[in-house]
C-alpha cells in the first residue's frame, strides 16, 4: 500500500457523501488509503479491493508466524533438523 499523503487522503465525511464516485477513483488511481473525518475526527479509512486482500493475507501469515512461536515457546516444535528430515522422507515416497 502507498503511503498516506495527509494533504490529499484526509477528507470530511460530507465531501465524501457529494463525491463518492471520484473518491472511489482516486483510490483505484493512487493505491493510497483515504481517511474520512467527522466533526473532526478519523471515522473511517477507504481502501482499495487489491489493497485490502493484500492486507488480509499479510495479516493470516502474521497470525501464522505468532502461532509458531508460540508452539516454540510451548515445546511443541521440531528441531530444524528433524523437520528435514521428515520432508525429505515424505518426498522420497
Amino acid at each position: 500500500m502507498t503511503k498516506l499523503r495527509v494533504d490529499e487522503d484526509i477528507r470530511p465525511l460530507s465531501d465524501f457523501r457529494a463525491g463518492i464516485a471520484s473518491f472511489v477513483k482516486q483510490i483505484n488511481e493512487t493505491h493510497r488509503p483515504m481517511v474520512l473525518t467527522q466533526r473532526g475526527r478519523g471515522v473511517a479509512v477507504l481502501v482499495g479491493v487489491h489493497e485490502y486482500q493484500r492486507m488480509q493475507e499479510r495479516l493470516e501469515l502474521l497470525e501464522d508466524i505468532y502461532s509458531a512461536e508460540a508452539q516454540i515457546e510451548a515445546g511443541d516444535g521440531v528441531p530444524h533438523a528433524e523437520a528435514k528430515d521428515m520432508i525429505l522422507r515424505q518426498l522420497r515416497t
